[in-house]
């Protein structure tokens, strides 16, 4: 399984290592035509703007095209880009996922912090996930269609709908892998998440 983490900004070389603990094989996607090449793609936390200017027209058109027919995950500014609604303030995106979504909801970078949250496990039951959120946006509405994996309080904080996945925290600077495993069942299994429900993915 070949997964791409789009390299433009942000903390890509900490999804490539998760990912690599987990046994994918990764590729730093810094150009277009390297879509072409990946099952599955993370879309890292940064600045979302810039990663719309970063992308430019012809980057940002192959990476929609990429998003309807391949899982892909984003994390902070990556949640912002797949979302169908931007608030705080507004910013077209991707549309990927059925979320109104909130820029800098948590606060500024000094407001960054690390809480408990839970995982939903189903019928398992839910469980202990810790989260850091750094300069966070905040899910405010959620689709009808769209699956909430975990949550922080009251707030809806890890979501999917299809083959997209998005969170506002940041996985990748955690020690605990059942975030990044379960977008690699996504990507490589018709019944994405079963491993999750069963509570049988591997934790660090």
């Amino acid at each position: 399984m070949k997964i791409g983490v789009l390299a433009l900004q942000g903390d890509f070389d900490a999804h490539r290592k998760r990912l690599e603990e987990l046994g994918a094989e990764v590729v730093l996607v810094k150009k277009p035509e390297q879509l072409d090449d990946i099952d599955g793609l993370v879309i890292p936390g940064g600045e979302s703007g810039t990663f719309l200017k970063l992308l430019g027209e012809v980057g940002f058109e192959k990476l929609k095209q990429f998003v309807r027919l391949k899982p892909t995950f984003g994390t902070c500014a990556g949640a912002i880009l797949l979302a169908t609604e931007v608030e705080n303030p507004k910013q077209a995106g991707l549309a990927a996922i059925d979320i109104r979504i909130r820029r800098n909801a948590y606060g500024r970078q000094i407001d960054s912090s690390i809480r408990e949250g839970k995982l939903l496990q189903g019928k398992s039951g839910d469980s202990p996930l810790e989260m850091v959120f750094i300069r966070a946006p905040k899910i405010e509405r959620v689709g009808p269609e769209v699956e909430i994996l975990a949550t922080e309080g009251a707030d809806p904080v890890a979501v999917r709908q299809g083959r997209v996945m998005a969170a506002t925290f940041h996985p990748e600077l955690s020690e605990d892998t059942r975030v990044h495993q379960a977008f690699l069942d996504l990507c490589g299994a018709d019944t994405p998440f079963d491993k999750l429900r069963a509570g049988s993915v591997r934790r660090s």
